[in-house]
């Protein structure tokens, strides 16, 4: 026992090390654990999975299919035939018994226990919905697959989101509470000032009421940043309390992220999910038709039974000296549509123009799939430019709230002035550190359309 409990303590470190998740993730490692671990791509690997085990189970219903039955009856009350309501050879009857026409003689059949056990098998010979029902599993299949394609892209899109929000709230926190350490020193100073009879008290009014604007703003900062780590680890598939730790920081992503020549790239619209699954819309309408069609063809099947029948008084079926009676059956089933008071029609009818609205729609999505990514493209290159006007404006708001400060405290700006440098600073802040997770975001979109 003592053994046993040594091995389990020097083991135990290697099992909690195996069940500990990872912390430290990049964009690109963020991504590529959320392809595997993320419970959308999860179910979309088993969808796939699910639509191969259905594939085999459409073409196992056209192979040989066999059967078994076995049956026990024990006739507690058993029926009653009478004589000479029905025909009895003399050698039948019992002793001393006469055919009187007129006198009627109960007479029990056979004895009271059955027992029965067959087998059959079964093979389809000709069935046009089952040749299609072959054909359509393919579809299906690919079907499935496009769909795990686009869960992992929308999967991909969702964790760059939540990286990037996550990213700038941290950000965000760092400005706010750098903008909170400033404004308590310009209070500090300015309190004092007001103290010794050099200032007015409207000043001191003003920073407080900017400092309570930032301090509110520092602590909604914090709680985001809480939660969007939570979202990220949620789309990460990781526990949402996981301490996750980002190694990508908001400037250098943005930089990986500026590219031009990304704009010029060729775009293949076959390779867009989108339009994949309209295809897959289109071939599944087709196949309906065909099946609609191939109902009004005869279906042959063909059958082979063997069986054998046992009867006692008692149960006693299991003997090595019971006797059984053998029977074997050979057959053919074959079943010919000859009318349906035009309901097969209809449903042909149906099918077609089930199919129609299936190209309209492809047609629809070719056009709207362009649209989306002259839309990315224009969003993509905007917030480049957003990207760099914003820095260049925070730039210049830092250099009007630190000319504003010099002279509010040399006595030559008011208190107003500075606040409104002040909110116009922290506003440019916000718009850059948004304009950079805007670049990001963007590319993303745009990768998604062109499936890249």
């Amino acid at each position: 026992m003592r053994l046993h409990l040594i091995v389990l303590l020097l083991i135990a470190p290697f099992f909690i090390t195996a069940q500990e998740q990872p912390t430290a993730f990049t964009l690109e490692d963020a991504v590529n654990y959320a392809l595997k671990h993320n419970y959308s791509a999860i179910n979309a690997d088993r969808d796939i999975l699910d639509a191969q085990k259905q594939k085999w189970e459409v073409i196992a219903s056209g192979l040989p299919q066999i059967t078994g039955a076995v049956g026990y009856q024990n006739q507690i009350i058993q029926p009653i035939a009478q004589f000479p309501s029905i025909l009895v050879p003399p050698e039948f009857l019992p002793e001393g018994v006469v055919q009187d026409p007129d006198t009627f003689i109960p007479i029990v059949f056979g004895p009271p226990q059955t027992a029965t056990a067959s087998a059959t098998l079964r093979q389809q010979i000709f069935d046009g919905s089952y040749i299609v029902g072959v054909q359509a599993t393919k579809s299906f299949l690919s079907y499935s697959q496009n769909n795990k394609e686009k869960t992992a892209l929308e999967v991909r899109k969702a964790v760059v989101e939540a990286y990037g929000n996550v990213l700038l709230a941290r950000e965000s926190v760092a400005i706010f509470q750098k903008n909170k350490t400033n404004l308590e020193k310009n209070l500090v100073e300015t309190q004092k000032i007001f103290e010794n009879g050099l200032g007015d008290e409207e000043s001191v009014d003003q920073l407080q009421i900017t400092l309570a604007s930032v301090d509110n703003q520092l602590k909604n900062a914090i709680r985001l940043e809480k939660i969007t780590l939570q979202m990220l680890n949620l789309m990460m598939g990781l526990d949402t309390e996981n301490p996750t730790t980002l190694l990508d920081n908001l400037t250098s992503l943005t930089e990986q992220n500026m590219d031009s020549n990304f704009l010029t790239q060729a775009f293949q619209i076959e390779n867009n999910i989108d339009y994949k699954l309209a295809l897959n819309l289109n071939e599944q309408r087709f196949y309906e038709l065909k099946l609609a069609k191939s109902r009004a063809l005869p279906t042959l099947n063909g059958f082979l039974s063997y069986g054998a029948n046992s009867f006692s008084d008692r149960f006693n079926f299991l003997s090595p000296g019971q006797q059984w009676f053998e029977q074997s059956i050979l057959g053919l089933d074959l079943s010919i549509p000859i009318f349906s008071s035009l309901g097969r029609s209809a449903s042909t009818q149906r099918a077609k123009i089930a199919l129609e609205k299936a190209k309209t729609q492809l047609t629809e999505a070719e056009q709207q799939i362009r649209l989306q990514l002259d839309r990315a493209k224009s969003d993509y290159t905007f917030s480049i430019e957003q990207y760099q006007t914003s820095k260049e404006n925070l730039a210049l708001a830092e250099r009007i709230e630190t000319k504003n400060e010099i002279k509010y405290n040399e006595g030559l700006a008011t208190s107003f002035e500075l606040r409104q440098a002040q909110t116009q600073l922290y506003n440019s802040q916000q718009e850059y550190l948004q304009s950079m997770v805007d670049v990001i975001n963007r590319r993303t979109q745009l990768e998604v359309i062109l499936n890249q």
